[in-house]
């Protein structure tokens, strides 16, 4: 079974988990509707698209 030779040191261990942080998820205004969504996403607000029309949120689905 392998079993570490040395203590890992605070600033290895914290160089190692730098990555591990959460960050806030970046949001963007819809240029249709100003609703706030994720970029590169379809507005789930309005059914835009870089100011197209992708989804019709009106449609009754017939």
């Amino acid at each position: 079974m392998a079993v570490p030779k040395q203590k890992i040191s605070k600033a290895r261990k914290g160089k190692r988990k730098s990555h591990l942080a959460l960050r806030r998820p970046t949001l963007i205004k819809c240029n249709n509707c100003a609703a706030t969504m994720k970029p590169h996403t379809i507005c789930v607000n309005c059914g835009h698209y870089r100011r197209r029309v992708i989804i019709n949120m009106n449609d009754d689905g017939e």
